[in-house]
């Protein structure tokens, strides 16, 4: 049997994950009554909360072709579009030799697919372009095929590759054509065909089975689980192999238990695996990412791809607020030492390091996005930790000067908002390079920001345009260090003892600003409680009831009436504390706290602090 190997590249929303369930269904992957889900490849919870992908997943096909009789089997890699999940894809890259790069015909070539297409142009896949959504009112695929070839040409795509074959549909309606006004009954059975005739068959190197892990993953009676493309020679069960890091050096030797190949969204075992296949193999201990698995006589690892560095870090604290260990069960510092380095095993973009007295990890990753799915699925799991704001990764020249990594911000907007934008924009020290009409009213502004003044602009962002704007992020370069940021505006309103808050309290301190909690919550001596309407800092009680006398007022006394308050989710309240504040995290709360609870060591540290800003 024939085979290919792509991967399925997007945007954020552009709706690989619906094509892919287009292509199981029409390749007769599933009985006619068989039930299927939606987006069937976004097997993890937060995904489908989301609508994101977050994983790199592998599917594969059989297609029978009518006119030549002949199946072929097409290994599908369902690719993350956000590049805080990069890393992801910059790995599995080196599985695939084709690349179906999926546009939306309105929104055009988006900052994330450019980050991914620049990745897969430089390892010489050959892409075939599919406009998607053709069916939406603002389509306009001619302008949007004229942005991609721009967009090759300015990523420095060869001849060949800019000569991309390109098909027009919608992957919702389950149908793609050669022409903009194709012909719909066929299905998907063009873009079948154009895999088959575009994309090469994988290359096959002589020698002994050789192979990089890609996808790591842990089953309950396998163990650990390494996915990834066959680069020479066989493999069997039971037959004997070695791992060697990167650098060379020897892992481990051992025995593979089994051999699984993809079958739909099926894992089988097979009793042989060949050279060009993905499949994935049980049996080892210590081989993990980026790794080379092959046969005792191999001596030489295989390059794997480089990995972009992590931008952003965050320091998770074991937690020590008077109510640890009431909601959790996972506390202590050893077992959430253990689950992060579990993680950094399988997600090559993540840097996990000590502190120096051990209670404390300084976890480095791409964005706030990627950490904060990776403490969602911890509090999931019942782990109690403290979060501090995240701050970004710098480094130095040669020189001695600091440098710090600056995004490309693409800002989406409607026309009447832009001038706030740009405003907000140049006080965080961003350059804008290009502005232009994006039609429907909205204009398409690309801005250079640091990192540093993103955080925390995008819930910003959407209250000044009252919702309507998009921003997309992609790491562009580091550059010197550009200044001072301005911070919060808002000092926060602190509880000063611990009990549970009296909805008459909340009521009273409505006038100094809106509230985060709700009354009858647990809180405690350095909890934060409210966002003061003003700069500074405010000690409240929020224990305090009403007074009650033997005397009764004429009227009956009113039932007090609160304001919701501003419901903190993970990812605003990452980005909304400074730099003394930590987000307390457990299965079923989010705090806001203090760095240090008690006051009297709260101004100690603003003192120090102020001390060292004046030298």
């Amino acid at each position: 049997m024939q085979l290919r190997n792509i991967a399925i590249i997007a945007h954020v929303d552009h709706g690989k994950t619906t094509l892919v369930d287009e292509l199981l269904k029409q390749s007769g992957m599933f009985r006619d009554n068989q039930r299927t889900s939606e987006r069937m490849m976004d097997s993890n919870d937060i995904e489908r909360e989301r609508g994101i992908t977050i994983l790199a997943k592998a599917t594969s096909v059989v297609w029978h072709d009518p006119h030549s009789g002949q199946d072929t089997r097409i290994n599908i890699v369902d690719t993350p579009g956000h590049a805080d999940f990069g890393g992801e894809v910059e790995r599995i890259l080196n599985m695939v030799d084709g690349a179906i790069v999926l546009v939306d015909a309105a929104e055009g070539p988006m900052p994330q697919t450019k980050f991914v297409v620049s990745k897969a142009l430089k390892v010489g896949l050959k892409p075939i372009v599919a406009v998607n959504k053709i069916d939406r009112p603002d389509a306009r695929p001619d302008e949007v095929i004229n942005e991609v070839f721009d967009l090759f040409a300015a990523l420095g795509a060869t001849d060949e590759q800019l000569d991309f074959p390109i098909l027009y549909g919608s992957g919702r309606g389950g149908y793609m054509a050669e022409e903009l006004d194709g012909p719909k009954n066929e299905g998907l059975a063009p873009l079948f065909n154009l895999v088959i005739r575009h994309v090469p068959a994988p290359r096959v190197y002589p020698g002994p089975f050789s192979m990089i892990g890609t996808i790591l993953e842990a089953d309950p009676f396998l163990g650990r689980i390494i996915t990834g493309r066959i680069h020479s020679g066989t493999i069997k069960p039971n037959q004997s192999v070695k791992v060697l890091s990167p650098t060379g050096e020897l892992l481990e030797n051992g025995r593979i238990s089994k051999i699984l190949a993809f079958r739909g969204l099926e894992r089988q075992a097979i009793e042989e695996g060949a050279a060009g296949d993905i499949v994935a193999i049980a049996g080892l201990q210590k081989g993990t990412v980026a790794d080379t698995f092959c046969d005792p006589a191999v001596n030489e690892p295989l390059q794997a791809q480089p990995i972009d560095p992590p931008t952003v870090t965050m320091s998770f604290l074991v937690n020590d607020s008077p109510l640890a260990g009431t909601e959790g069960d996972k506390v202590t510092s050893r077992t959430i030492r253990e689950r992060l380095l579990k993680e950094a095993e399988g997600n090559v973009a993540l840097k996990i390091e000590e502190s120096h007295d051990k209670d404390s990890f300084y976890v480095s990753g791409r964005g706030e996005l990627q950490l904060a799915v990776l403490i969602e699925n911890m509090r999931r799991e019942g782990f109690e930790l403290g979060v501090s704001r995240p701050r970004v990764v710098m480094q130095q020249n040669e020189a001695g000067e600091m440098l710090e990594p600056v995004e490309e911000v693409v800002i989406d907007v409607d026309e009447d908002y832009s001038g706030t934008v740009v405003q907000k924009m140049s006080e965080r020290k961003a350059e804008m390079v290009e502005l232009k009409p994006s039609g429907g009213d909205r204009v398409r502004m690309v801005f250079y920001a640091p990192t540093r003044g993103l955080i925390g602009y995008q819930s910003e962002l959407l209250t000044d345009t009252r919702g309507t704007a998009v921003m997309n992020r992609l790491f562009h370069a580091y550059q010197p260090f550009k200044g001072e940021m301005p911070g919060r505006s808002n000092g926060v309103m602190i509880s000063n003892d611990n009990g549970e808050s009296v909805a008459y309290a909340l009521f009273n301190l409505e006038d100094r600003g809106p509230m985060v909690i709700d009354a009858g919550v647990k809180v405690y001596q350095g909890m934060i409680i409210g966002i003061h309407s003003r700069d500074n800092d405010l000690e409240v009680n929020v224990l305090k009831g009403k007074k009650l006398t033997n005397i009764r007022a004429a009227g009956k006394d009113e039932a007090v009436k609160l304001t919701p308050p501003v419901k903190m989710t993970l990812e605003r309240a990452l980005s909304w504390i400074e730099a003394d504040e930590l987000v307390e995290v457990t299965p079923k709360s989010i705090r806001l706290r203090k760095l240090y609870l008690d006051p009297n060591e709260r101004k100690r540290f603003e003192k120090s602090r102020n001390n060292a800003a004046a030298e």
